[in-house]
């Protein structure tokens, strides 16, 4: 049942923020940006542990991987702009954000950072 009810609530987040999009792009994005996910799940798992700790090394660990993720962010726009299609678009940024990923863990890797 708690499963379920994580499952909801997250849902009905991105569910608002899609429904909010439609109607101010602007107002969509100011929602989305917020770390909301971030947060539910530090809620969850420090319901889930009680473990600060753990809390704690996944707000650097999200800090961390915040970089590499702001390629999908530029690849989707120039993808579209560039007249592909929303499908293809959203395919090429994610193999984007997905080869930006490897490669920043590659680079913090050879800089002696783990996390």
């Amino acid at each position: 049942m708690y499963v379920l009810l994580k499952a909801l609530l997250s849902g009905a987040i991105i569910a608002a923020a899609s429904e909010l999009a439609r109607r101010s792009s602007l107002l969509g994005a100011v929602l989305i940006s917020l770390p909301l996910t971030s947060i539910l799940a530090m809620i969850w798992l420090y319901r889930d542990t009680g473990d600060t700790g753990e809390i704690s090394e996944l707000s650097w660990a999200i800090l961390w991987v915040i970089v590499p993720s702001l390629v999908f962010f530029v690849a989707l726009p120039f993808g579209l702009g560039a007249g592909l299609g929303f499908w293809p678009a959203l395919t090429v940024a994610c193999v984007a954000t997905a080869a930006a990923y490897a490669v920043w863990l590659w680079v913090t890797r050879q800089l002696g950072l783990d996390f």
